[in-house]
């Protein structure tokens, strides 16, 4: 039954969509764009100064590397032939304390983010990884928000064109249920359910006291069982400033989304109390369509939108800095190279 049950939340509700299932109708649009530019793979122009343009295939640590110092985790990159003894050497360098967040440095959907809380954990971790992965302080902000911004080569200011809340996955204790009973409860949290007993084992047979708050996923991540909400309507002129002038201190950086953890509303508006957690270039999504308030017609309307965007920067860009777009014989490698990394961050 349970099988049966998870067939039919995702069949029902479209953010469940396998990605080519969403995309298919896009890649006509793709096409179409292609052969306006001449090149499939028109976006590595869109931010000349990130891998491929942040499509595909891109260091996370070498993005953080041309961020302004203090926006966002302190980070270090543990490669494949680091030492357990020097991985903890540099933490203790770097004044990283437990919990923290181990990432791979080309990731892809959340695939192997993990929040770990002790030297047991991140020895799992260390142990397990097959591929270069970033260890971050943990941000403890409460809230996480997704903010996707595009600005135009030569223009000083840019544009806010989508904003998503993120809600964690987190169950709220009735005295009576257990954590797994609580988690059946809630369609979006079910499908996480196998993933969950892998983390947290025999702890879900707990009975959580009432009204006590449990965070299972404490990041925003939507393939992890977050709730996206769309609060575009949010993007005031106060926070594009702020977004802005944040942007602006990124070179050549026109076009992504931008997932910051913050404190309080008002304090993200003034640019107080917030550290960006992730940014992503011409690969990303305007999550904000996630919002199961919103149709397949809207997310479709929404991802075309981003697409003549991102192809009217790639393409001044390569005008105006004199760049070449990616060949075919690059973007396949591209896609290559990205297909079997996904299989080096997969879960068995």
């Amino acid at each position: 039954m349970q099988k049966l049950r998870k067939k039919i939340i995702k069949l029902t509700n479209w953010e469940y969509w396998p990605f080519d299932v969403v995309y298919l109708p896009i890649y006509f649009y793709w096409a179409w764009l292609a052969f306006k530019a001449r090149s499939f793979f028109f976006f590595n122009t869109a931010n000349p100064t990130i891998e491929n343009g942040g499509f595909l295939m891109e260091s996370k640590k070498k993005i953080y590397d041309q961020m302004e110092e203090g926006s966002y985790p302190k980070t270090m990159l543990i490669n494949d032939l680091t030492s357990f003894n020097h991985c903890i050497q540099k933490i203790q360098s770097n004044e990283i304390v437990f919990p923290i967040i181990a990432k791979p440095d080309i990731g892809l959907r959340g695939l192997q983010v993990k929040k770990l809380n002790n030297i047991d954990d991140l020895l799992e971790y260390h142990s397990h990884s097959k591929v270069a992965y970033l260890i971050q302080e943990y941000i403890n902000y409460p809230n996480e928000v997704g903010i996707f911004f595009y600005k135009m080569p030569g223009e000083l200011q840019g544009t806010i064109s989508g904003i998503v809340g993120k809600e964690f996955l987190t169950v709220i204790g009735d005295g009576q249920s257990t954590i797994e009973e609580l988690i059946i409860q809630n369609d979006r949290y079910f499908l996480q359910l196998d993933q969950l007993k892998n983390n947290y084992g025999k702890i879900l047979e707990n009975i959580l006291p009432k009204n006590d708050l449990l965070t299972l996923v404490p990041y925003g991540n939507h393939a992890r069982g977050a709730k996206f909400i769309d609060l575009t309507h949010l993007a005031d002129t106060q926070l594009t400033n702020t977004i802005n002038s944040i942007c602006n201190k990124i070179p050549q950086f026109y076009f992504g989304r931008m997932d910051i953890k913050y404190n309080d509303w008002n304090d993200l508006k003034e640019g107080k109390h917030y550290s960006i957690i992730e940014l992503n270039g011409a690969g990303s999504d305007p999550t904000h369509i996630y919002d199961p308030k919103h149709s397949i017609f809207f997310a479709w309307k929404e991802i075309i939108k981003h697409l003549n965007i991102l192809f009217k920067i790639s393409r001044m860009n390569k005008q105006r800095l004199q760049l070449n777009y990616m060949t075919t014989k690059e973007g396949m490698e591209m896609l290559k190279a990205n297909k079997a990394h996904v299989k080096l961050i997969s879960p068995k």
